[in-house]
């Protein structure tokens, strides 16, 4: 079996105690790794909550014991975010219940007695590289909004957390924060984002004399388009002074808008685009973040399904599972995103990966991720990066794995089959073809290829109604099938069709002219799982074509990824365009 990195069992583990969140690393002047997290000996909200750091001197193999940044006897100190200045300062920021409430007003029991998303803004500091932290903390004031005097405490009592880490941006850092109006159910029962910023912190030695303004002006933060719930915004800047931010919702997209001016003013909130004007991003109640790399390009993390869960916010937090990424290029002031690759995942579906953080040191990037229980460090594949850079301009057909090559102008109805690999981990398939319109009109059911064997061992791809492409595979035992969306093709062209089977994350992907499925208006995945007994589909040694319908066939024996798919469609076909 070929590891795959992509596996979240395969990372270095950051020591914790039971419950762990939100590990973030800032690299020090010193050379070492810092990372900064919110851990506790109980689950997420229980009392003992408390902000740790833990050092380490080899990228995240192996790892200090923690040193508690706040004690986990005191009141509870959470989401802390990491900010390494100019001159080497490292700030933490955290929320901490000031006053030490047991409970509060809330809609429903779970979330009044939880107390870890209130009180004051704090922050402490170390200048020795995390080694130890400032004897004393320090507060940053945020302005009282409506949504705070709005709150069930008239704004006496804050709502409150942040995720991700500072940014600084044209000499300014800025964080951001997400209020809260009331908790009930989902918890944060409605929310909307601001951002602080500090003109001084990255060069004032004076904790005293820090600076700090609430964003954006006015008496209102950075609300949804649609519904309740926008939080964790978090941003990046771009090369000609603005600023993008992302943020989370329950009606099934990410959230964005663009600052023009340090975040004084917002453009009006939209959901996510690919491009200005163009498909939405789909996503689910979980952190979604960007970040603008030292090469000046961009990723954006995030889940890859969504659906409205406006009336039902609670059960918005669920499939976290695989991770996604896309890779951005700035163009005219806004970001442009490519198809989007698998950057993580685990065997169990319902394991909740989230809370990234990405870490640039010498010639490696990395990231950190948690399931809220285990928190891991992992390398990224810069190849998987540039192919989603350059996704738009890569013409050029895959080879690399390529098994079968069959055209129309063969005249056979048939294509001699490899032994195909099995479906586990790190390896796959993916079948790859053109296929015209107008030959699937009226022709619902009919087959376009078909590996099966007499005992149903194999794969077969048809078309279906509403304008779908389905797959099945099967071993013999177990059979899983997954369609398109609907309206996948159009009678007047030919059409790309790349479907993955991918056997570590075990899914099936279609990528149609050279965009990746996700599901549409009509349902919330774009993508289907494997059944996990399902691994040998190696069926009959000739596989059935229809040569009236197909005029291009590949079959590779490894699973191509997204970009490869985007890639093998922009080169184009020989074939008529009728």
């Amino acid at each position: 079996m070929e590891k795959d990195t992509r596996n979240i069992k395969w990372g270095s583990q950051i020591p914790k105690l039971f419950y762990c969140d939100q590990p973030y690393v800032v690299v020090t002047d010193a050379g070492h790794w810092l990372c900064v997290m919110t851990t506790g000996h109980a689950e997420e909200g229980k009392r003992g909550q408390h902000i740790v750091s833990a050092i380490s001197y080899d990228r995240g193999h192996n790892w200090s014991e923690l040193t508690a940044i706040e004690p986990a006897d005191g009141p509870e100190a959470s989401w802390a975010m990491p900010y390494k200045t100019s001159y080497g300062r490292i700030y933490v920021f955290y929320t901490y219940n000031e006053n030490n409430l047991r409970e509060m007003i809330s809609d429903e029991g779970y979330s009044r007695n939880r107390v870890d998303t209130l009180g004051a803004f704090m922050y402490r500091y170390s200048d020795d590289h995390g080694l130890t932290w400032s004897r004393d903390r320090h507060r940053v004031p945020i302005r009282e909004m409506m949504i705070d005097r709005n709150n069930p405490y008239g704004g006496k009592v804050q709502f409150f957390w942040g995720v991700g880490k500072p940014m600084l941006h044209r000499s300014a850092v800025f964080m951001g924060v997400a209020k809260v109006g009331r908790f009930g159910d989902g918890f944060m029962a409605c929310s909307e984002g601001v951002f602080l910023r500090s003109d001084n912190l990255d060069t004032e030695r004076n904790p005293l004399q820090l600076q700090w303004l609430t964003l954006p002006d006015g008496d209102h933060g950075i609300a949804a388009p649609l519904g309740p719930i926008a939080d964790e915004h978090n941003l990046t800047g771009l090369s000609d002074g603005s600023l993008f931010c992302t943020f989370r919702t329950v009606a099934g997209h990410s959230g964005q808008a663009y600052s023009r001016d340090m975040g004084h003013t917002w453009t009006e909130p939209t959901f996510m685009e690919y491009e200005p004007g163009g498909r939405l991003f789909k996503h689910p109640r979980a952190a979604n973040f960007v970040r603008k790399l030292s090469n000046g390009k961009y990723i954006y993390w995030f889940h890859n399904h969504g659906m409205d869960r406006i009336d039902r916010p609670s059960t918005a937090y669920k499939d976290r599972n695989p991770a996604w990424l896309s890779g951005g290029i700035e163009r005219d002031g806004y970001i442009y995103w490519s198809q989007p690759e698998i950057l993580l995942y685990d065997d169990d579906p319902d394991i909740r990966i989230s809370y990234p953080d990405f870490v640039e040191d010498g010639d490696g990037l990395y990231i950190t991720e948690t399931q809220k229980e285990i928190a891991r460090v992992h390398e990224v594949d810069w190849s998987l990066l540039h192919g989603m850079w350059n996704q738009r301009e890569q013409r050029k057909l895959t080879e690399s794995g390529l098994a079968v090559r069959w055209f129309v102008e063969s005249g056979e109805a048939n294509a001699r089959m490899p032994q195909l690999p099995s479906l586990q981990e790190g390896n796959g398939i993916t079948i790859d073809f053109w296929v015209r319109g107008q030959a699937l009109m009226n022709a619902d059911g009919a087959c376009l290829f078909d590996s099966r064997d007499a005992s149903g061992i194999g794969i077969a791809v048809w078309a279906g109604e509403d304008r779908r492409i389905h797959l099945q595979c099967g071993n013999g035992k177990a059979v899983s099938a997954w369609p398109s969306d609907a309206h996948s093709w159009q009678a007047d062209r030919w059409h790309h069709i790349a479907i993955i089977l991918e056997g570590g994350p075990k899914l099936i992907l279609f990528v149609i002219d050279g965009v990746l499925c996700d599901g549409g208006d009509e349902r919330q995945f774009g993508w289907g799982r494997i059944h996990p007994g399902i691994q040998e589909v190696t069926g009959a040694l000739q596989a059935q074509l229809n040569p009236a319908a197909l005029g291009e066939l590949r079959v590779y024996v490894r699973p191509l990824r997204v970009s490869e798919c985007v890639a093998n469609y922009q080169a184009g076909s020989r074939l008529p365009q009728v």
